[in-house]
């Protein structure tokens, strides 16, 4: 059975493991705190590579950014991530072949295969984190787009500028649906710059109305959100993951996307592939 030495590269940790054909992991999950620097980050990487390919068939490597339609390199970074690592040469770290492919996208890939989305055509992944990825399936395959930048979830929710998104636009779904956008709206409604987004739950645990409301108005945001890409991509199902997304009512989101579509219902779904969904997916299509 071919098996793949998979890596999830993120602004804060990076994550390797081996994974096999069936989207099985197959061997201890290694965690490393993220290097500040393009040196720090290939030596990891290199360190890890040098102990486990001869284990693998391929290099599979999920990360941060966007990535190119041959899925050779980073062609687009994110700011959480140390300046110029879409610089790096990944193809150089291994004979074997290196694999990369966004980990948003991977994450989707595998709800696709293995997970929420399994035997749906066409579907769409949120990952409600502290910011928001995505990714896109469009008959059986991944919605990659021109450049290979496609399914980033920085579409206007608003025209009037109320808010300025982590990419310096303004008023992105983002900034809406993210773990910092409720966060925001607490501080907004509650004109309290100290609270944080544990509070608001907290307060939602115990009925606090005013932090029901906090949380019901995030996840109308998330609502609205979900309408337009439904109509736009007329899914089989809407899947949230990430760790904001089991805080949403499923059901409720569902009825009131369903309430006010041009196209067909969707069915709002949560995740199921688990918290190492960007390796399992970035190694099934490296394996595929």
């Amino acid at each position: 059975m071919k098996k793949a030495l998979a890596f999830d590269i993120g602004g804060t940790k990076i994550y390797s493991t081996i994974v096999d054909e069936t989207g099985k992991i197959v061997a201890n999950i290694d965690k490393f705190s993220t290097p500040k620097t393009i040196d720090g980050i290939k030596k990891v990487l290199r360190e890890q590579i040098t102990k486990f390919e001869n284990k693998a068939d391929a290099i599979a490597i999920a990360t941060a950014g966007a990535v190119n339609n041959s899925n050779t390199a980073v062609i687009g970074s994110t700011g959480n991530l140390v300046q110029g690592y879409s610089s790096i040469d990944f193809q150089s770290l291994s004979s074997k072949k290196v694999f990369l492919e966004n980990d948003a996208n991977a994450a989707a890939w595998a709800e696709y295969k293995i997970g929420a989305s399994r035997g749906s055509s066409v579907s769409v992944m949120l990952t409600l984190g502290t910011g928001v990825g995505g990714g896109i399936i469009i008959n059986d395959k991944l919605l990659k787009g021109k450049s290979g930048a496609a399914g980033e979830m920085h579409f206007k929710m608003y025209p009037d500028k109320r808010r300025q998104c982590t990419c310096g636009s303004w008023d992105c779904f983002e900034i809406y649906a993210s773990g910092t956008a409720l966060k925001l709206d607490a501080e907004e409604m509650l004109n309290n710059k100290e609270i944080t987004t544990y509070d608001v739950i907290d307060g939602v645990k115990q009925g606090n109305k005013k932090m029901i409301d906090i949380l019901n108005k995030w996840q109308n945001d998330i609502i609205i959100g979900i309408k337009g890409l439904a109509n736009i991509f007329d899914p089989d199902c809407v899947v949230l993951s990430g760790s904001m997304a089991q805080f949403t009512d499923i059901k409720y989101i569902e009825a009131e996307v369903n309430s006010d579509l041009v196209t067909t219902p969707t069915s709002i779904r949560l995740a199921t592939a688990g918290n190492y969904a960007g390796m399992i997916g970035v190694s099934l299509l490296a394996l595929a």
